[in-house]
């Protein structure tokens, strides 16, 4: 069960939600495939025993551009979690389309979740992913609890 995820909401309460500029949710997890699923729920779960709202969403950063910058664009959520094995480009792509806090969890895909590391640790500046330890979706989990604590 996913507790307090707002986005199993019908489809159209969910579009009129956003029509009307209504914040779905503090946080959103986007994941870069449904492989990455036991990660997802290692972050799912904290935010569920915290009783915070998030929305999830399944989108390659390779594979469906679009998808993964309008969701960048158009998310009410104050921080994204992306989860991402391989080259991991989905943290940096939606830290390019959002002023937003980007925590990125690399996934360890293949080269012990090394080359996902580096990938999310090594972006240009002005372009911040926040990147927790490899296959630690609790600790994103944790920072983005920290990061709704500030505001």
């Amino acid at each position: 069960m996913w507790g307090r995820m707002v986005n199993n909401l019908n489809p159209i309460d969910n579009f009129y939600k956003k029509a009307q500029g209504v914040i779905l949710s503090d946080i959103m997890v986007v994941a870069g495939s449904k492989s990455d699923e036991a990660i997802v729920r290692k972050a799912t779960s904290v935010l569920d025993e915290n009783n915070i709202d998030y929305e999830l969403e399944y989108a390659s950063a390779h594979r469906e551009p679009d998808k993964v910058r309008e969701l960048a664009h158009n998310s009410g959520c104050k921080v994204f979690i992306a989860i991402a094995g391989l080259s991991a480009a989905l943290p940096g792509v939606i830290a390019s389309h959002t002023n937003k806090p980007v925590i990125g969890v690399p996934v360890s895909a293949k080269l012990g979740g090394l080359d996902s590391l580096l990938s999310m640790v090594q972006m240009p500046k002005g372009v911040p992913v926040a990147t927790v330890g490899i296959d630690n979706g609790q600790n994103a989990a944790y920072l983005a609890l920290r990061i709704l604590r500030l505001r």
